[in-house]
């Protein structure tokens, strides 16, 4: 008995040596519900040998639970208070793919991060039980909720809370921090401008006339959907390439459809978007008013893009010193997803380290 007395303290002092952390305590959100939430590992990554990790839940204004991952370091000390980074995107992504490798990655650098999946996407819930839909308004409301669950936790300073979008929520990112004054700082990594592409198509090429026929298009498949009591889904990647794809849809697909990204949760991995969840982006403007944002912006964009002009565009649009355009020489869209000698993490620390104060 006293020898596994004896096992049992060195254990333990082995694992406070090795710098383990419990878990941390919680203030949750009685609103949220009890969603279902994958305890097991299923990233499409490794978890740092310095971070700890945990599943979380919080609710939005809306009233939907979102599921988060929360990453901290393993040496978090009692009582501390550190700053704290809420992270989604890409668009039709999940919390597993890369807005986790980002959380994970800046975690193991000293911040607290946030991944979740937006409303009604990966594990997060959805009114009436719907699945992969998207809003401009709902999903800029995400972050807020974020923000809302970082600051009411005991381990962050609520005076030091950031955001970061990627693909399409680099573009919610900005609204959102256009609109919530407690977001400090923000960055977004090749970026999309969701509300731009979906009214004008890659590269502002749709017109009047085929908008028009767009939206005709969509709203009689919204008819067709509540007679038939189910949802069609927009065209996604394929399963396999034909070879005359575009290269930017290669590269969406080396991504999403093998094992570097794919997860079984992710609506750009599987079968698509609902085909009339454009319908709302394409008569919004995301960043009709970031121009006002007053916030430190770092914009992340790879040299070599189809997406540049969005981040382009966007930053011509910011106003103020504390604002700076990255362009990353060598990379695509996808290399900013999870490719870790092109995503500049020591410039995004850095800026966090700046600005979080």
């Amino acid at each position: 008995m006293l020898n596994k007395i004896i096992f049992s303290a060195v254990c333990m002092a082995v694992l406070a040596s090795s710098g383990v952390a419990g878990e941390l305590k919680i203030t949750p959100e009685p609103q949220a519900k009890q969603i279902k939430l994958e305890n097991k590992w299923d990233k499409t990554f490794k978890l740092a040998q310095n971070v700890a990790h945990q599943k979380v839940r919080f609710i939005n204004r809306f009233g939907i639970t979102l599921a988060g991952d929360l990453y901290y370091p393993k040496n978090i000390k009692d009582g501390a208070k550190l700053p704290a980074i809420a992270i989604s995107g890409p668009f039709g992504a999940v919390k597993e793919q890369s807005s986790g490798l980002y959380a994970n990655e800046l975690a193991s650098r000293g911040f607290i991060t946030l991944a979740f999946d937006p409303s009604y996407t990966g594990e997060s819930d959805g009114a009436g039980g719907v699945r992969n839909v998207a809003s401009p308004d709902i999903n800029t409301e995400d972050f807020s909720a974020a923000v809302d669950f970082l600051a009411l936790q005991s381990f962050v300073d609520s005076e030091k809370i950031g955001i970061l979008g990627i693909c399409g929520f680099g573009g919610f990112a900005l609204n959102a921090a256009a609109l919530d004054t407690r977001i400090k700082a923000v960055v977004t990594s090749t970026m999309y401008d969701m509300t731009r592409v979906s009214a004008y198509g890659y590269n502002d090429t749709m017109g009047k006339n085929e908008r028009d026929e767009l939206k005709a298009t969509l709203n009689a498949k919204r008819l067709g959907d509540l007679q038939s009591a189910d949802f069609e889904r927009a065209p996604g990647l394929p399963d396999k390439l034909s070879g005359d794809e575009p290269k930017f849809v290669a590269d969406y697909w080396a991504y999403y459809k093998t094992p570097r990204g794919f997860h079984t949760r992710s609506i750009n991995s599987n079968d698509g978007w609902h085909a009339t969840s454009s319908l709302t982006l394409m008569n919004n403007k995301l960043l009709a008013f970031i121009d006002e944002m007053s916030q430190a912006a770092l914009v992340i964009h790879g040299a070599n893009a189809h997406s540049l002009y969005f981040s382009k565009d966007a930053y011509a649009k910011l106003k103020g010193q504390n604002k700076e355009l990255l362009i990353v020489p060598n990379a695509n869209h996808t290399d900013l997803y999870d490719q870790k000698d092109k995503i500049p993490f020591d410039k995004i620390e850095s800026f966090y380290k700046a600005n979080l104060k």
